[in-house]
């Protein structure tokens, strides 16, 4: 059993998919006041400012502590979470068309063991159908994902190549942290 320190549903059921026992409960970390230069500098603060936050809150002690951040890159820009509708649709066009990086790091602590991982998945992603881009951003399933990007949902029928694991791109790379475990 550990305990995953984050209030992703999608992380949740990665776990839960790759049948690993857990408990979810999590404090919050403002990722606000993060200044990065590199998409990997910027997750691995958000992840490691997530794990002492965490760490402080429940220790590794009853259950090992598990947190995780993921962050989108296109052209060479950061794509943080969409604050609206218009900042979505941006987004996404950001991706359209070009090879988008969603880069997830996790730490796993537990008594015997500390695991700090960075993964990255690349997409290149076919030209986004404007109307099908409407019907997303209207439903609001962009809402609280990285770069506004739903690999599983959305982006999926656009994806041109993809290299590495989808489990990395949906927020936890279960796959590496099954290995460790």
């Amino acid at each position: 059993m550990i305990r995953l320190a984050s209030s992703s549903q999608t992380r949740a059921m990665l776990l839960q998919n790759a049948g690993v026992a857990f408990i979810q409960e999590s404090v919050d970390f403002d990722e606000e006041s993060i200044i990065a230069s590199s998409p990997k500098n910027f997750v691995y603060q958000a992840t490691m400012g997530k794990y002492e936050a965490n760490l402080r809150a429940f220790g590794y002690d009853e259950y090992p502590l598990l947190v995780a951040d993921t962050v989108v890159t296109s052209q060479n820009l950061i794509l943080r979470k969409a604050r609206c509708v218009d900042d979505a649709r941006n987004i996404l066009m950001t991706q359209s068309g070009n090879i988008t990086s969603i880069i997830t790091c996790m730490i796993y602590h537990s008594k015997a063991k500390k695991l700090v991982d960075i993964s990255k998945t690349d997409y290149l992603f076919e030209r986004f159908d404007e109307a099908d881009l409407e019907r997303y951003l209207d439903s609001g399933e962009w809402k609280g994902k990285a770069g506004a990007c739903m690999v599983e949902g959305f982006c999926k029928p656009y994806i041109k190549e993809v290299r590495g694991y989808e489990s990395t791109a949906m927020g936890l790379s279960v796959e590496v942290l099954k290995r460790f475990m």
